[in-house]
């Protein structure tokens, strides 16, 4: 009956998430792009001059942004770079960089604005126009739907912990949650409304007792596949609103204990019913408590669940688990990457040293589940160019660490010269031109190494 309450309140989250997201993305714009100009519109290009002899064809401009860090090998950050310094590369083929934007101590610098004219008999510094506009937008993603109930004062603390070390005075922000949180704020500059909704946190996850109960399907456990597709819908509506925001750093705060399609699939197997006396019948012949012909006359009738082929045939899709949530998360990642979003992702449990006493399950499938988990938030950032915070309980040093890193950094713009709409998927390379001693250093130069063009829109 739990878990039917909860898919029910799940389904009404999902149906009320866009219209919250949509009110959010809106007010984003209209802040974000305040004083700032409007991108060039779609253009239509037109073959011959003689009407009704020739097609015409329509040209889509897209402008193409990604952040970029620049840190010398000292760690750091270089705040003297123009437009030439920076090469861009699609696919190996050089592109023309049409905007650059320097965000450093979190104020926005417009690199390619034309200086202001000087006055006569004046002579003053040159100095860059600045712009008072936030430069940072977080999304505080509160995926609750997968944050353990049991640790739900300790999600509260982190959560407390991102705002004390990362969002200040001045940046932008809205919250939402996937579950029953219940947290959708637009986006706000007020501070007081961060400490209100982090008091409202309440984690709704499964504890690992609950996984070995779920009703099993083909695919997995049915529960477990919806509440991760929920969250992943809510992701992309939220991702897509934000393509709409240009020259500003995009930062996706996702907090969540992580994913697994196929959690614990063993002791799955052998949970209920005459499969689990069978198991606990091993554990007893394990442990010498009774002999081989006692374990075979008590538990001889009952059919082993690894071996079952009714089991088997129901559990046979089950093997694509780990590629199935690949390929979400590959997705997922590609939504991000279009609308120039980094994900941040944190997992509240901290450092994972073993199962809990009370947590009856092979310590072989705990690991792997704990690495499933860990792996599938690395694989996020990874993709997005953020940072995974996982496995470790220097929260604080964390978040500095990325209030560092989305403080300064320059955003690069530039139109692709590849017209085939069916190229869709495209690698990017940046270098700083003549600096061999940036280019050939893993950790100096950031930036996400690939993006996904948007679909062509039908008539």
């Amino acid at each position: 009956m739990r878990h039917m309450r909860q898919t029910g309140y799940v389904g009404a989250r999902a149906t009320t998430t866009v219209a919250v997201v949509l009110a959010a993305a809106c007010s984003t714009v209209v802040l974000a792009q305040q004083g700032r100009p409007l991108p060039p519109e779609p253009t239509a290009t037109t073959v011959g001059q003689v009407a009704g002899t020739q097609p015409t064809f329509r040209a889509a401009v897209t402008l193409v942004t990604t952040d970029i860090i620049v840190r010398d090998k000292d760690g750091l950050f270089l705040p003297d770079l123009g437009r030439d310094d920076f090469e861009i590369f699609e696919d190996g083929v050089l592109q023309e960089i049409a905007s650059l934007t320097l965000v450093h101590g979190g104020r926005v610098y417009n690199q390619l604005q034309p200086p202001a004219p000087t006055r006569a008999g004046i002579i003053l510094p040159t100095a860059r126009p600045q712009n008072d506009t936030a430069g940072r937008i977080f999304i505080l993603f509160v995926d609750d739907l997968h944050l353990v109930t049991s640790l739900t004062p300790k999600v509260r603390q982190v959560a407390m912990q991102i705002q004390e070390n990362l969002i200040h005075e001045g940046d932008l922000f809205g919250i939402i949650s996937t579950g029953p949180s219940s947290l959708s704020i637009d986006m706000t500059y007020d501070q007081q409304t961060l400490s209100s909704a982090i008091e409202r946190i309440t984690g709704d996850g499964f504890a690992i007792r609950d996984y070995l109960i779920l009703q099993e399907t083909n695919r997995g456990p049915s529960e477990v596949l919806y509440r991760a597709h929920v969250a992943f819908k809510t992701a992309r509506e939220v991702l897509r609103n934000l393509e709409q925001v240009t020259d500003r750093r995009k930062v996706f705060l996702w907090l969540s204990n992580g994913y697994d399609f196929n959690p614990f699939p063993e002791t799955r197997a052998y949970t209920g019913g005459m499969a689990e006396q069978r198991r606990l019948g091993q554990d007893l012949l394990e442990r010498g408590s009774i002999t081989q012909d006692q374990f075979d006359s008590r538990y001889s009738g009952i059919p082993d669940a690894l071996y079952d082929p009714f089991e088997q045939a129901l559990r046979q899709g089950q093997q694509f688990a780990n590629t199935d949530l690949a390929a979400e998360l590959g997705e997922l990642a590609r939504v991000a990457n279009r609308a120039n979003t980094s994900f941040y992702t944190i997992d509240p449990r901290g450092l994972m040293a073993g199962p809990n006493i009370d947590e009856r399950v092979p310590i072989e499938e705990w690991n792997a589940w704990a690495f499933q988990t860990q792996n599938s938030l690395r694989m996020l950032a990874e993709l997005t160019g953020g940072i995974a915070v996982v496995n470790r309980n220097d929260f604080p040093r964390a978040f500095r660490e990325i209030d560092a890193e989305t403080s300064d950094y320059y955003i690069v713009g530039f139109y692709t010269s590849n017209p085939d709409p069916t190229v869709r998927n495209r690698s990017l390379r940046i270098e700083v031109a003549g600096r061999d001693d940036l280019n050939d250093c893993s950790d100096c130069l950031r930036y996400r190494r690939q993006y996904s063009m948007p679909r062509a829109a039908t008539d």
